[in-house]
């Protein structure tokens, strides 16, 4: 049965910088050390992680709010896309980012479970904080 988890971070950026390079191949490759073919447009295809994951944008509130369907190479054909939903809000040092993953197929808690803090917010957090050192 699926399952949903929420999980939060404070990145050392703006919530428009953190916004921006999420959906820009480039920043997003940056920002966690693996490649990325992002879209800035709601309806467009991604991939992440050297294609380890990939979906579409569903909702973009820029700046703001990010919602796009998601899955891995992991999940098998039977599985529905997860939905991934991630807002940003200014906070003390930088930008809170929300991240609720819904609907993850059952056997998957490792996203939850450690990996979305090693592959995104720690890699983030490093990427973000060498761009504002002289």
């Amino acid at each position: 049965m699926p399952y949903s988890f929420t999980l939060a971070s404070t990145i050392p950026a703006s919530p428009q910088a953190v916004y921006g390079a999420w959906l820009d191949s480039a920043g997003h490759s940056k920002m966690t050390g693996a490649k990325a073919k992002a879209s800035n447009k709601i309806g467009g295809a991604f991939t992440a992680w050297d294609g380890y994951i990939s979906g579409k944008n569903i909702e973009l509130a820029p700046g703001e709010r990010i919602v796009q369907s998601w899955r891995t190479s992991e999940f098998s054909d039977a599985d529905a896309d997860s939905i991934l939903t991630i807002t940003f809000e200014p906070a003390k040092g930088g930008a809170k980012l929300t991240l609720e993953h819904a609907n993850v197929p059952d056997g998957h808690k490792g996203y939850e479970n450690g990996g979305w803090e090693d592959s995104y917010f720690a890699p983030m957090k490093e990427y973000f904080a060498a761009l504002k050192k002289p």
